[in-house]
């Protein structure tokens, strides 16, 4: 593919460059309470510090890649304590008796909100494709000589990865803005993984939050692109990203019971997607936008 073929925005991300919908050079609003409060007083990092230090642990991970979730500082959400599953997870968590994976956990900023809470670090595990995500979490939150929590890197499209050794001994996972990065074949592709990693006992939960549609379909996404793929086709094919709606994530789930042998309770919410993801997309002002926040229980 011709360098003038590569849509603007494509081209910014092999650069870094900062010129781009989805980063926002300040913290603004973006700093929540509860993430303020877990820096102060988890990391320890003085009240008039810590923006500063947010910004810089966020201008690091964008030279690692940049993600829209690391532009938009969309870390701060501390999305799990949102979930209206979080209270359970963390009685559940607290017995000592149960294991949990953050799938995707970039920093591991959601292991830190738990054990916060209580949780025992090390029932804990974190996943992520880039380890250098993890050295920034330690350096974010300042705890490398006190957290117990094991950090895998790990291709969740790898069978032979790291996560092979969690097989079957998850209790709780958590898939955070995760699926949605995918297709639908993939996207079936990694929920029969999760299966997988789940252990094999009614109550064992899948729980998280992502962009959905009011209809379910697939859309060319262009925020991070594999430019090694030159034939367009292929590329366009990379780029492919299946919206889920309430239906067809339910549908899936029954789909990966029927290949998997098991049986499963879905529940999803549908909720109005917020500003901050809206001004991500200038160029997609799509009104059937929303996010989806579900659980999925084994029976």
């Amino acid at each position: 593919m011709a360098q003038t073929d590569i849509p603007d925005a494509e081209r910014k991300i092999g650069t870094r460059d900062k010129d781009v919908p989805w980063y926002n050079p300040d913290i603004g609003n973006k700093l929540s309470p509860s993430a303020r409060e877990l820096l102060e007083t988890y990391s320890k990092i003085l009240s008039a510090e810590v923006e500063n230090h947010v910004k810089r642990i966020r201008d690091q991970a964008w030279e690692v890649w940049p993600y829209p979730c690391i532009g938009g500082f969309r870390f701060l959400d501390l999305a799990i304590g949102d979930s209206p599953n979080y209270p359970q997870i963390l009685q559940r968590l607290k017995t000592g008796n149960e294991n949990f994976l953050d799938l995707g956990c970039c920093f591991g900023q959601e292991i830190r909100r738990l054990v916060a809470d209580g949780a025992p670090s090390e029932k804990l595990y974190g996943s992520d494709l880039r380890p250098e995500f993890f050295e920034l979490g330690y350096e974010f939150f300042g705890d490398r000589d006190k957290l117990q929590s094991k950090f895998i890197a790990a291709d969740i499209f790898d069978p032979d990865s790291g996560l092979k050794e969690l097989e079957g001994k998850i209790d709780i996972l958590y898939a955070g803005s995760f699926l949605h990065l995918f297709g639908y074949e993939k996207q079936l592709e990694v929920c029969i993984r999760i299966a997988g990693l789940l252990r094999e006992k009614e109550g064992s939960l899948l729980v998280g939050r992502q962009v959905g549609h009011v209809n379910a379909g697939e859309r060319t996404h262009r925020t991070n692109p594999d430019q090694r793929i030159e034939d367009k086709q292929k590329l366009t094919q990379a780029n492919s990203r299946f919206r889920q709606s309430e239906g067809s994530f339910t549908k899936m789930w029954e789909t990966v019971g029927e290949k998997t042998g098991s049986k499963w309770k879905v529940n999803v919410k549908v909720e109005e997607i917020d500003e901050t993801d809206r001004n991500m997309r200038p160029n997609d002002q799509d009104e059937g936008l929303r996010r989806l926040r579900f659980s999925v229980f084994r029976l």
